[in-house]
Order: C-alpha cells, then sequence, then structure tokens
C-alpha cells in the first residue's frame, strides 16, 4: 500500500508513452484510445497525491517527483495530439510559444532562487490542469479547438504568472502552496491552512 502512490505516479509516465506511439503508428482509433488513456492518467495524478496524503507518505521529494511526471505526460499528450493533428498547432504556433515560454519561465525562476523545480500545486494550477484536459479531449477527438483553446490559453497564462509570483514571494522553497495569499502568509512566518485531501 505504501508504494501505490510510486506507482501510480509510474504508470502515468507509462500511459504518456504509450499515447506517444498511438500517434506515431495512427492507430486505428487512436483518437478515442488517446482520450481514454489521457482520462486514466488525470485520475492518477488526482489519487496518487490523495493517498499519499492519507497514508502520510507525501513527502517534498514526492511531490517534486510528482510534478516532473505530470509535465512530462502532458508533454507527451501534446506531442501526441500534434502527430494527429499538425495543422492546429500551425496555426496557433504564436499562442502555443507564447503559453510554453510562461510554463518555461516558472522552471527558470524556481531554480534561479531555489535550485529546485516547482512543486507549488496551486488551485488555479490544479483548474488549469482540467482546463487543459478537456482542451486536449476536443482536440483528439475533433482536431480543432477555439473557445475551449481561448480560455485555456488565458488562464494558464494567469496561473503562470501566480506561481512565479509565489515562487518570488516565499522565502523558502515550499510545496503544496494553494495561493498567492498563502505565499504572502508564508512569508510572513504565519502557516497556512491546507486541505488534507488536495493540498495535505
Amino acid at each position: 500500500m505504501q508504494k501505490l502512490p510510486i506507482l501510480l505516479i509510474f504508470s502515468r509516465l507509462l500511459l504518456g508513452i504509450i499515447i506517444i506511439l498511438l500517434g506515431v503508428f495512427h492507430v486505428d482509433n487512436n483518437g478515442y484510445l488517446s482520450v481514454t488513456l489521457l482520462t486514466i492518467g488525470l485520475l492518477t495524478d488526482i489519487f496518487d497525491g490523495i493517498i499519499a496524503r492519507h497514508l502520510n507518505i507525501s513527502t517534498q521529494r514526492l511531490r517534486r517527483f510528482d510534478s516532473t511526471i505530470d509535465q512530462l505526460f502532458f508533454i507527451a499528450v501534446a506531442i501526441a495530439t500534434y502527430l494527429q493533428h499538425p495543422l492546429f498547432f500551425k496555426q496557433q504556433a504564436t499562442a502555443l510559444i507564447v503559453l510554453l515560454a510562461f510554463e518555461a519561465l516558472t522552471y527558470v525562476v524556481s531554480f534561479l532562487k531555489f535550485k529546485k523545480e516547482i512543486a507549488t500545486h496551486s488551485i488555479g494550477a490544479k483548474i488549469w490542469t482540467l482546463l487543459l484536459f478537456a482542451t486536449l479531449i476536443q482536440l483528439l477527438l475533433t482536431g480543432n479547438s477555439t473557445l475551449l483553446f481561448t480560455i485555456c490559453f488565458w488562464v494558464g497564462l494567469i496561473t503562470r504568472v501566480e506561481i512565479i509570483a509565489i515562487i518570488i514571494t516565499i522565502k523558502q522553497w515550499s510545496n503544496d502552496v494553494p495561493t498567492i495569499y498563502h505565499a504572502i502568509q508564508l512569508k510572513r512566518g504565519k502557516a497556512i491552512k491546507r486541505h488534507k485531501l488536495f493540498n495535505g
């Protein structure tokens, strides 16, 4: 039972590889298969943290590892989506480059200040993950996304800016910082309340 969170995290990496292979080999109904695997991956992302906190094994190392695998998983899904629907990526190249630049900037700022990758797991980032999930499903099934992608893009930018603000604000590296408000509280030396299930 103690190893279940680790197994769920590693399973997400495996799912990402399979999703890429579906796109590379253009497997029949790969859109529906990819959506199924993407959904399973999201569920593992939700439950690995909940189970780890329930078992009291949610360490900084585990949270950092979880964040890294999350990034790799969604990169794998994005690659697979590009392989299946390259036209959308060409049409939205500018927006995607801007979004990726802000995502990369969060890591640059974190490494410059703390010599560690981010693992804030902010509420805004969780909301954006759900929007990204919905956008990728629409893309995988239809090959296009307009309004949903636009919403995902702007929410993505706003949440990346908040993450950067959190990193700049806190004095010491910390995982699971829900919002910039909580970061300010940490800077003032105050304890912050974290939800047992989602930010334990």
